[in-house]
């Protein structure tokens, strides 16, 4: 009671000292699109804007309650603690999406450079992240590539694709979508969800192992249940391996809940919300480049979207709610999270993070 009491006080200082914009969302107009996102909630929107970084292409609160932010101009991963201090970094080349698992190890989509033919190339690889093993110094964290799988050579599939997403479920299994420019193949298209189990090896040490990939996801369909240029993977907080997709291909519907069912045909995911149910999140065409989701925690759902500049906000049903922004805000909102009733939004064009508290929470 008391530290709500003292949260109350503190949003209303914001509010009234000029701390805080408010934003009406019925001024916010969809720019490039020429139709208004509106709602009937009020955002406050926080200040100051964090800055320092360089084409910032993720944004996560961590389950360790520390902020990491893939700065992908910068080369490196920055942790910053929920004041907007920065702890520390560590170097990667051109992170892009970042995951924690419920060991608190840090997982990170990013590059490395080496010599193929004695050719120097870029490759797309996923690391994980020691970050308890350091406590939590995140500049002498030990880390680990798990793919490409060391001492295993590059391959030319290893040279084509780049991984994109992560999504860590209860049990510390985990997906990661990569994409690229061949999927003729039926057995291994380059646009695929890959799983991966940890399994505990002779010597008692876990072993994130892979162990193949989500089936029955078309690698260029346009509809549902489709790998079509996956951008980003976000799962639930809940004991079960449902998970939110957000795509960047020919699709018509461009974030889609998949729901794991067993039934007596077997075991598959299903569309979670269909299209033609007249939930707003699966309407053809609602989204143009969408980038990343987060989950509130009354299973709210937010759409970052770069080329439409706005936060696209849905309950759990898929129905809208209060989405918000433009040219007149955004630039290019790349990735969003959420903690504790603050949104944050990363943009990579402006090089900022902005947050975010609905009036309704004050």
């Amino acid at each position: 009671m008391k530290k709500s009491f003292y949260l109350v006080i503190l949003f209303l200082l914001i509010l009234f000292s000029g701390c805080g914009e408010k934003l009406d969302l019925s001024v916010f107009q969809d720019d490039k699109q020429g139709s208004n996102i509106t709602g009937d909630t009020v955002y406050i929107k926080l200040t100051p804007d964090w800055e320092g970084f360089n084409q910032p292409e993720d944004i996560l609160v961590g389950k360790d309650i520390f902020i990491y932010v893939a700065d992908k101009g910068n080369d490196r991963v920055v942790m910053l603690n929920l004041n907007g201090d920065v702890l520390g970094n560590l170097p990667f080349k051109q992170p892009v999406e970042l995951a924690q698992d419920y060991r608190l190890n840090l997982l990170v989509c990013a590059k490395f450079d080496t010599l193929v033919n004695n050719v120097p190339v870029s490759v797309s690889a996923v690391y994980k992240v020691n970050m308890t093993g350091a406590n939590h110094n995140i500049a002498s964290a030990s880390v680990t590539r798990l793919l490409p799988k060391p001492g295993a050579g590059i391959t030319e599939m290893d040279r084509r694709i780049e991984y994109t997403g992560l999504a860590v479920f209860y049990n510390n299994s985990f997906y990661v979508s990569r994409r690229g420019p061949n999927n003729g193949s039926f057995v291994d298209p380059d646009n695929s969800i890959l799983i991966f189990l940890p399994k505990e090896s002779p010597a008692g040490e876990r072993i994130d192992t892979l162990i193949g990939r989500v089936p029955l996801l078309e690698p260029t369909g346009t509809g549902i249940l489709s790998a079509n240029r996956i951008s980003s993977l976000t799962a639930f907080n809940a004991r079960n391996i449902d998970f939110i997709m957000t795509l960047q291909g020919e699709n018509a519907f461009k974030t889609q809940v998949l729901t794991y069912v067993i039934s007596q045909q077997g075991e598959q995911y299903e569309i979670k919300i269909r299209p033609g149910s007249g939930e707003e999140l699966m309407k053809a065409g609602k989204f143009l480049m969408p980038e990343d989701v987060t989950l509130d925690r009354s299973g709210n759902i937010y759409v970052a979207d770069s080329q439409k500049d706005s936060i696209y906000v849905f309950n759990s049903f898929g129905d809208e709610l209060n989405s918000f922004g433009g040219l007149s805000f955004f630039r290019e909102p790349s990735a969003v999270a959420h903690f504790d009733r603050t949104l944050y939004v990363a943009d990579r064009q402006l090089n900022k993070i902005f947050r975010f508290t609905l009036s309704t929470e004050l």
